[in-house]
């Protein structure tokens, strides 16, 4: 299975005027590391699209505070915490399954891409799962306010939407933090109450921003993850198959070829050259890991998706200081996903798979109409 070429340049400069320069756009593997592993110069700490009022820790932060908030963060989603997780994580898979194995059509989006990931966040932070409606519709609203109202991207009711459903979601996480730490429980909601930050333990606000970052950036991007793959896997009933037969294999490879999460932004701290290309400070640079998962210098047969491929340094969870902190945990909702579903439904397809509309950043669908074939 192949797929088209493009030219691979180390980047591309969109500047209509020496006064108002646009992005940089970066796409060869070497100039997106060189991008993603010096923060000093192209920095995080520009704000956050998804929420204005407050920033993102720690992915809108620069080191050292970075630094010091990965050291806090990154043992509640090590390796061993999530393979702990993976019983209640097939657990949630196989009753959403479950609730829709015998319908001739499904919406994958509503009923499983979105639902599941958001229900596997309030299992790790002791959320109420009767909630669960309510903190989807709270996510959208959030992630993609201009899709939830039906209004452009950037249209002043869609970012006043946004905004207040922002709100909404700052006081629904203060009002379960407050609970935790009255009534201390088995879950990553308490465990962050007790972290320490260079020795000094998170005030609320701080909290509420890792919780917030946990809803935009755990869901959304799962989801994306989700509807990608299934996309892929319902039109090639050939790779399908290679798939069942050893998913665990296979999952970096479609990781790779689908990369969920298309590019990031940084901003210029300095005027700066890279590989070539002139940048000036405070230029937006955005670098395309899509392209950088494509790139032939680093994948032999690049164009070409092998679920066998064996080596397969992908940077699908991106790459440096800000590489994806819930990346283990993605891995085993995906690897889960991939062993429920084709354990119950082995046949599935997509009527007009060219329709679906996946989103230019997180590659998410609105809509994900499946038929579930009587032939499994």
């Amino acid at each position: 299975m192949g797929r088209v070429q493009h030219v691979m340049t180390a980047c591309e400069l969109r500047t209509p005027t020496s006064a108002h320069p646009g992005p940089v756009i970066v796409s060869a593997r070497r100039a997106v590391l060189d991008v993603l592993h010096n923060p000093r110069v192209y920095s995080s700490a520009s704000g956050s699209r998804l929420a204005p009022r407050r920033p993102l820790a720690p992915v809108n932060l620069d080191p050292p505070l970075h630094t010091a908030w990965r050291t806090a963060l990154d043992p509640l989603f090590a390796p061993a915490r999530i393979n702990s997780l993976c019983p209640t994580i097939t657990r949630v898979a196989a009753d959403l399954i479950e609730g829709f194995a015998d319908a001739d059509e499904i919406d994958f989006a509503a009923q499983f891409s979105v639902p599941f990931p958001t229900q596997v966040l309030m299992v790790l932070l002791g959320l109420p799962l009767e909630d669960l409606p309510w903190l989807t519709d709270l996510t959208q609203g959030v992630v993609q306010p201009h899709r939830a109202i039906g209004k452009p991207r950037d249209d002043a009711e869609a970012l006043d939407y946004q905004g207040v459903m922002s709100d909404w979601a700052y006081d629904y996480f203060q009002e379960a933090i407050d609970k935790r730490a009255q009534q201390p429980a088995d879950d990553v909601l308490t465990e962050l109450l007790a972290i320490k930050v260079d020795g000094t333990c998170a005030d609320s606000d701080q909290l509420l921003e890792v919780c917030f970052t946990l809803l935009t950036e755990g869901v959304a991007p799962m989801s994306a993850a989700l509807d990608c793959v299934f996309a892929l896997l319902a039109e090639h009933r050939e790779l399908r198959q290679q798939v069942i037969a050893n998913p665990r294999r296979a999952l970096e490879e479609l990781l790779r070829w689908v990369t969920p999460v298309s590019f990031v932004s940084r901003t210029a701290t300095t005027d700066t050259v890279l590989q070539g290309c002139p940048i000036m400070a405070g230029q937006r640079v955005v670098a395309r890991l899509s392209d950088a998962n494509s790139d032939p210098t680093e994948f032999e047969d690049a164009g070409t998706l092998r679920p066998c491929r064996e080596v397969n340094r992908h940077m699908a969870f991106g790459a440096g200081i800000h590489r994806c902190l819930g990346s283990h945990l993605a891995r085993a909702q995906i690897l889960v996903a991939l062993q429920e579903w084709h354990r119950r439904i082995p046949e599935y397809s997509v009527e007009r798979p060219s329709e679906l509309a996946f989103a230019r950043r997180v590659r998410t669908v609105d809509r994900f109409p499946m038929r579930l074939s009587d032939a499994r």
